[in-house]
Formats: C-alpha cells, structure tokens, sequence
C-alpha cells in the first residue's frame, strides 16, 4: 500500500525537476519506463477521484461534510421563509 511519504517524495521528485532530467539524460528504456509510470499514475488518479466521489456522496459519507443536511430540499423553504 502506499503511504502519504512515498506520494510526497514522487511530487518532489517531479517538481524538483529530477524526473526531467532523468529523462534527458536516460537511454530509450529508461524514457519509456518514465512515461509509462506517468501514465499509470494519471490512471490511479483517476481512480482515485472516481472513488473519492463514490466515497463521499454515494456512500452517505456527504451526511459528514459540515453543512451537509442542513438545507431545506429543493423546492421547499425553511419555516418562517
């Protein structure tokens, strides 16, 4: 399972710019090992938004968020409205 750590150093990892250069600087394998990684990682993310979304609002978990529930249904008003 990964952890917050190994999400935290991959960001740095691309935002330092190491990745960039590891890329420059790589032979054709690694290249290709670089941007397949980039491209499983964009999949995750996507999964990971897709889960989050059922997660939060299909799961009854929206009950949670602050604020949640504490609005009248649409087309309803509060009493004294």
């Amino acid at each position: 399972m990964l952890t917050e750590k190994d999400l935290d150093e991959f960001a740095r990892y691309m935002q330092s710019g190491e990745m960039e250069n590891d890329f420059k600087d790589g032979c054709e394998h690694d290249r290709h090992y670089l941007l397949n990684l980039l491209e499983k990682f964009m999949d995750v993310a996507d999964l990971a938004d897709e889960t989050a979304t059922k997660l939060i609002f299909r799961g009854g978990l929206g009950a949670l968020l602050p604020g949640a529930g504490s609005a009248a249904p649409e087309g309803r008003k509060e009493e004294g409205d």
